[in-house]
């Protein structure tokens, strides 16, 4: 598998994982497996999207295991081994290592941060997963987006429809259009991409939105990661096409 030189330091490493193979995803948060010792679970997934480029039964994935008395699913899908790239299709993931980064000055888009507040109230009914601030500078809020979409070197976000999706960018403008800085951040959890573009195909709102808010002053920052076994980093800035 291809592996990039990772440029950031701060790493998020996974619980132990469990190996095993896939045999479907289904109800959008359900993945049934058979292990390597022969038991058949099914395990959670931390993924709302379809999955399109990483649910292929028969690969092998991997899964945490999680001892809880009240949790009715010990296992959590984390990864599923694809041609090109591990995938890590946990939605949690990327903003615990964007959060985990900026906090280490591992970003140098998000660096000159004191403090890392993440899911902060922007709206009453509404969150953005980072905020940033520090003495002398302007806050800086981030969206954080999992991208696991990725079709001959391109990866592309959403895999479908999303309405939220569209939310959070109308939420960073407004608050671009208030004089702080407004970030959207995708992690792009596997590490075989060259470029990112949305996915107009799949919705093509989100992508005009995107383009719009852009366009005004929000910032957009792609990354890929470095991914294996034992942890996952932020790996370097993949370019991104909008027009």
């Amino acid at each position: 598998m291809k592996q990039k030189t990772a440029v950031a330091s701060a790493r998020w490493l996974w619980s132990p994982l469990v190996r095993g193979t896939l045999v479907k995803r289904y109800k959008r948060f359900l993945a049934d497996v058979v292990l390597d010792d022969g038991r058949a679970v099914t395990a959670h997934c931390p993924n709302s999207g379809s999955m399109a480029a990483c649910s292929e039964p028969g690969r092998p994935v991997y899964l945490s295991f999680h001892d809880d008395p009240k949790r009715k699913l010990k296992y959590t899908w984390e990864l599923i081994e694809m041609p090109t790239s591990l995938v890590g299709i946990n939605t949690l993931v990327p903003n615990r290592l964007v959060a985990l980064a900026a906090s280490h000055g591992a970003v140098p888009e998000l660096a000159g941060y004191e403090q890392v507040a993440t899911e902060v109230k922007v709206s009453a009914h509404s969150r953005l997963d980072i905020k940033l601030s520090g003495i002398g500078r302007t806050d800086c809020y981030v969206e954080v987006k999992n991208c696991t979409l990725v079709e001959q070197g391109v990866a592309r976000f959403p895999d479908a429809r999303t309405v939220r999706g569209q939310k959070h960018l109308d939420e960073l403008l407004a608050i671009k259009n208030s004089g702080t800085r407004a970030m959207m951040f995708f992690v792009v959890q596997r590490c075989d991409a060259q470029v990112f573009e949305p996915a107009d195909a799949i919705d093509p709102e989100y992508g005009r939105r995107l383009r719009e808010v852009v366009s005004e002053g929000v910032e957009i920052v792609v990354y890929d990661v470095s991914i294996d076994l034992e942890g996952i980093s932020l790996n370097q800035p993949l370019p991104h096409r909008l027009s």
